[in-house]
């Protein structure tokens, strides 16, 4: 199973055997684009051109006669336009991280939007959405908007664009998880909404045709391989980590920690209306039924490691990291609120700013670091905290586990904070690459790969278990301490 998975800021492919287990990989780091503060973009050719680099380099060690299919997870709510004749990106992709439509979710906010978008898409008004995107791009990109009215230009997701690379231009598409993310999208009867597309401006020709997570996704242009490649598998990143950790009963839950931290629940074939300003969205699509998730998003999470190496230079690497927060003084004080883009769940507010508070002159990097990694911890609880309450009106049960994975579960330091934070045990996937193991698995199940759900899910073994040590009472002090730094940088209450 051939795996290639757009993850900021690389691009990878990774082949996986029949038994689950990771083969050749290749990656191609992506270079970002700050066009203005707020602003993030990505060149999409590069994307392609890194893609079918990373493709070719593991198929060198592999042989492309070995591969039974391929599954492609990707940025779900970045958003590029291209030419529907040549395949060309009409201009830069808008990365989800990127904050310029903040006042036109404003207006739809004055408008009275907010209920129909709950209602219809799950989601919140908020510029991380490819909604509002789009619509930025119809109006600001010269000729863009008369060309799309004419039915020559597509829009998608990153899943959407490289399908429509790979088949050579004969599909464009996007699997529903993928969908779900646009703010167009309504989860419920499985239809772009026709409302919301007529508000922004956005043809609906546009618009690819949704499909399940697992099936037929075309094949690969054979000059790119050498052989015509099933694609037989399509999620956005976080529905294909839930995947990889086998979260297929109500109540699971997982968190990927990347450049952001996105944390997923199962809740079955129901949509919950989150009274906690959650999202609700599709965890999968398969023989066109749903299932439906619960899932809260932060921003900043190994991205806040970055900056703390990048724009402080306080660190040379994020694996100095653990060895700081052990020597911090864990009764220092310091909260750092990483609100460089805003506040994502469950406070959405896209004007919040960053902060570190609580210093003092004995205060060093150590404390800061320390603050950078516990706020990760800290963030989390707020999302489970909001999820865990709409669950329970919902009548869905608590698995009491958290599933983890991504980059920043290397990190002892940070793992066993976020188990004392939260008062759970923490659960660390047995293979870092979850995300592309949900990709091979949904495009595995369709070959004849690995088995039922049920079959998976007596095979996951975590890598490492962390239960709380801290105390109830220090770990709900240092919680009030962080929502009192919190309210401080919040731009309204």
């Amino acid at each position: 199973m051939c795996s290639p998975s757009i993850k900021e800021p690389r691009a990878r492919a990774i082949l996986f055997d029949e038994a689950g287990r990771p083969g050749p990989t290749a990656s191609v780091p992506l270079r970002q684009i700050y066009p203005a503060p707020g602003q993030v973009e990505h060149d999409a050719n590069e994307i392609w051109d890194a893609v079918v680099e990373v493709c070719r380099a593991v198929l060198r060690e592999a042989g492309a006669d070995e591969i039974a299919a391929i599954g492609i997870t990707n940025q779900r709510e970045t958003t590029v336009v291209w030419d529907r004749a040549t395949g060309e990106p009409l201009a830069n992709a808008i990365v989800w991280q990127d904050r310029r439509t903040a006042p036109l979710c404003a207006e739809l906010e004055q408008e009275g939007w907010r209920a129909h978008v709950a209602e219809a898409t799950g989601l919140i008004i908020d510029p991380y959405f490819s909604a509002t995107k789009l619509s930025w791009l119809l109006s600001n990109v010269p000729g863009l908007a008369k060309c799309a009215a004419r039915g020559e230009v597509c829009f998608g997701t990153v899943d959407s664009y490289l399908v429509f690379k790979l088949t050579a231009g004969a599909l464009h598409v996007t699997d529903a998880t993928n969908a779900a993310r646009t703010m167009l999208f309504d989860i419920r009867t499985g239809t772009w909404d026709a409302r919301l597309l007529e508000r922004l401006g956005i043809p609906r020709g546009m618009l690819p045709d949704v499909r399940d997570s697992q099936g037929d996704f075309g094949v690969t242009a054979p000059d790119l391989f050498g052989v015509a490649l099933r694609i037989r598998g399509v999620a956005g990143d976080q529905q294909a980590a839930a995947q990889g950790q086998v979260c297929y009963r109500p109540g699971m839950t997982k968190a990927t920690y990347g450049t952001g931290c996105f944390v997923v629940a199962n809740t079955g074939g129901d949509k919950v209306a989150s009274q906690t300003r959650m999202l609700s969205t599709i965890l999968n699509q398969r023989s066109g039924a749903r299932t439906f998730a619960l899932e809260g998003s932060i921003f900043m999470a190994g991205a806040t490691i970055q900056w703390l190496r990048d724009n402080l230079g306080l660190i040379g690497s994020a694996e100095e990291t653990e060895a700081l927060a052990r020597d911090a003084d864990p009764n220092s004080g310091v909260y750092l609120v990483p609100a460089f883009q805003g506040l994502g769940a469950p406070f959405w507010d896209a004007e919040a700013k960053a902060a570190i508070v609580g210093m003092s002159r004995a205060a060093g990097k150590a404390d800061i670091v320390a603050a950078g990694l516990e706020a990760v911890a800290l963030q989390t609880r707020d999302l489970l905290t909001a999820m865990r309450r709409d669950m329970g009106a919902s009548g869905i049960g608590d698995s009491g586990t958290l599933r983890v994975d991504g980059g920043m579960t290397a990190n002892g330091w940070a793992m066993q904070r976020l188990a004392d934070i939260l008062g759970e045990r923490v659960a660390v996937a047995p293979i870092p690459e979850t995300t592309a193991l949900g990709a091979a698995y949904l495009a595995g199940q369709v070959v004849g790969f690995y088995g039922d759900d049920a079959a998976l899910a007596e095979t996951w073994t975590p890598a490492r278990v962390y239960e709380p040590v801290m105390g109830e009472d220090e770990r709900e002090s240092r919680y009030a301490g962080w929502l009192e730094a919190v309210s401080r940088v919040r731009s309204r209450e």
